[in-house]
C-alpha cells in the first residue's frame, strides 16, 4: 500500500505550531577538518537499529569533499568519510572506500551496518566515471572486515544492486539536470523489521505522478536471499513534492516511523511557504497506510530568522537526530559545511506527534 502525502497535509503546517530548533553560534559549529566541507551523515547501526558498539568505538560516515571555495560543486567530488564520536567530539578517520575506478564518479548518501564483526554499507554511486558531471544515480553495496580496532579493512569491490525498475518507479539517469529538479534513486536506509526479521532497503525515489514534475516518493526494496527487490513505494508525494530526500525508518514502541528531509524549494509552487525541515509519517505496518506527523507530517523546523540553517536531517532509533549546518547567517552568505550539534526528539506514538527536546549538550 503506497500512502500519499497531500497537500491538505501540508497546508495544515500553518495551524500548527513549529517545532523549530534554536539558532546556532558559530563556536557551535565545527569541521572535522577544515579543508573539507562536510554533509550528509548516518550512524553505523547494529541490526536493531541502534547505534552499533564497533569494539567499544562509535562510527558515523558523512559525505565530504575540498573546500574549493564553491560550495554548490562539491556534490561532483563527494566520498565518504569514516567519523568517530567520542566524548561528543568528531574525528575525521578519512575515506571509506578505496578508488575503485567506476562504474560511478562519486559517492552519495547510504547507509552502514555492524553485523558479526562485519561492515555491510549501501550508498549512492553518482554520475559515470566515463562521463563525469552528470546526475545519474545507481545503488551499490559493499563488505568490509573489521579489525581489531574496529576499523573497516578490505572492502570488497562495491556490486550494483537494484538495477532493474519497475513501473512504480521513474530512473534517476539524466545526465544533464539543477539541484532539487532531478528524478532520485539515492539514500539507500538499511531496515530489519523486528516483527519477522526481514532485511529492507528505504531509499529516496521517485514515482510516476501523472503530467506532474513533483514525483517524490519513498522507495522500498526486500532482501530475498542474495539480492533485493523492489515493492511498491511506502509514501508518495505525487504533485506536492519532488524529493524526499533521505528517507528511513525508526521503529519505536512499536510502531514504524518513516522520516525524510525536504526543501521549501522543492514543494509545488502553491506549497512552497512549507519550511525546510525534518518530515515524517507513522503507521502499525512497514507497508503502511501512514498517517502524518502532528497532522502535517512536520517534525523539526529550521528557526525563522534562519530557514537554510541546517540540512539532511537523519534520524537513529535512539532518537537522536543528525544533519548538518548551511549557514550561520540569515541570508546564508557563507557555507558552513560541518556536522549540526545532535538533536533529540521525543514521539508521542499515541498521539502521533513529534517534538523537539532539544540539543545535545557540547563537551
Amino acid at each position: 500500500m503506497t500512502t500519499a502525502w497531500i497537500s491538505d497535509h501540508v497546508k495544515a503546517i500553518a495551524g500548527q505550531p513549529a517545532n523549530q530548533l534554536p539558532l546556532l553560534t558559530s563556536g557551535e559549529v565545527q569541521r572535522p577538518r577544515s579543508d573539507l566541507y562536510y554533509w550528509d551523515m548516518w550512524a553505523v547501526q547494529d541490526t536493531n537499529g541502534d547505534i552499533a558498539d564497533v569494539n567499544g568505538r562509535e562510527f558515523w560516515m558523512i559525505l565530504a569533499a575540498p573546500d574549493n571555495g564553491d560550495p554548490g560543486s562539491r556534490h561532483f567530488s563527494a566520498k565518504i568519510h569514516l567519523l568517530e564520536r567520542l566524548d561528543g567530539k568528531w574525528t575525521d578517520l578519512g575515506p571509506v572506500l578505496p578508488d575503485f575506478g567506476g562504474p560511478y564518479e562519486r559517492e552519495w548518501s547510504g547507509s552502514a551496518l555492524w553485523r558479526d564483526n562485519r561492515f555491510t554499507m549501501w550508498f549512492t554511486g553518482a554520475g559515470l566515471h566515463r562521463t563525469p558531471g552528470g546526475y545519474q544515480q545507481a545503488l551499490f553495496e559493499a563488505t568490509a572486515a573489521s579489525d581489531a580496532d574496529g576499523l573497516p579493512q578490505d572492502w570488497s569491490q562495491p556490486r550494483p544492486i537494484l538495477t532493474e525498475l519497475t513501473k512504480d518507479y521513474i530512473a534517476a539517469d539524466s545526465h544533464e539536470g539543477e539541484a532539487g529538479r532531478i528524478k532520485a534513486y539515492r539514500d539507500p536506509a538499511y531496515f530489519r523489521d523486528p516483527a519477522d526479521g526481514r532485511e529492507y532497503l528505504v531509499f529516496t525515489a521517485s514515482h510516476p505522478a501523472g503530467d506532474s514534475e513533483f514525483t517524490g516518493a519513498i522507495g522500498i526494496a526486500e532482501k530475498v536471499g542474495w539480492d533485493w527487490e523492489l515493492r511498491p513505494p511506502i509514501i508518495h508525494s505525487g504533485g506536492v513534492n519532488n524529493e524526499l530526500e533521505r528517507a528511513h525508518i525508526v521503529h519505536h514502541e512499536g510502531m514504524y516511523f518513516a522520516f525524510w528531509a525536504t526543501q521549501s524549494s522543492t514543494f509545488a509552487p502553491e506549497l512552497s511557504n512549507a519550511p525546510t525541515g525534518l518530515y515524517g509519517m507513522m503507521a502499525e505496518n512497514l507497508h503502511g497506510p501512514y498517517r502524518p506527523l502532528n497532522g502535517s507530517g512536520l517534525v523539526l523546523a529550521n528557526p525563522t530568522e534562519r530557514p537554510s540553517q541546517l540540512y539532511s536531517w537523519s534520524v537513529t532509533r535512539e532518537l537522536l537526530v543528525s544533519s548538518f549546518v548551511e549557514c550561520i547567517d540569515h541570508d546564508c552568505s557563507e557555507f558552513a559545511g560541518a556536522p549540526s550539534p545532535l538533536a533529540r526528539l521525543s514521539l508521542d506514538v499515541k498521539g502521533g506527534k513529534a517534538a523537539l527536546v532539544g540539543l545535545e549538550p557540547n563537551p
